[in-house]
């Protein structure tokens, strides 16, 4: 039996909360309100934490708490950004429904930019004597001398 009066039946039979952010924008809201704790950069640790919390009907974050930890820090600031993720709501039938759900927020040490010395040195050399013929074409030609540079980095 075909249905055509456009009704579709939903094939889930709960409706479960989803983030408001596409990955991208999750990842940018990530790295925008990461703090980085300083004992994790003095002790040079890098790493995820692992964080599983649960999900009202309205579409807050709850009850989070760690499954894999990098100590330093790191754990707090994972939990302090879960708790600002926002979910959308739902509404399954009346009924109020806790969701369930982990992630996994990455730590990684800031990059140092390194700053290359250069050190230059000029030095102007005449080039080598040459035999006449050449002396007598270069009297032509507009360059009556050659320099030799060297640059060292």
């Amino acid at each position: 039996m075909n249905d055509t009066s456009g009704y579709h039946k939903s094939k889930k039979f709960l409706k479960l909360p989803r983030m408001r952010e596409s990955k991208e924008q999750f990842k940018k809201f990530i790295r925008e309100n990461q703090k980085y704790p300083a004992a994790a950069i003095e002790n040079k640790i890098e790493g995820d934490v692992i964080i599983k919390y649960k999900i009202t009907d309205n579409g807050d974050v709850f009850d989070p708490s760690v499954i894999k930890g990098l100590g330093y820090g790191c754990d707090e600031e994972a939990v302090r950004l879960v708790k600002m993720i926002r979910y959308n709501a739902v509404k399954n039938r009346g009924v109020r429904v806790t969701a369930h759900s982990k992630i996994k927020i990455p730590f990684r040490l800031p990059k140092e930019k390194k700053q290359q010395k250069i050190k230059m040195v000029y030095t102007q050399t005449p080039a080598a004597k040459e035999p006449e013929k050449k002396k007598k074409e270069q009297e032509k030609s507009p360059y009556q001398k050659t320099y030799n540079y060297t640059i060292k980095f």
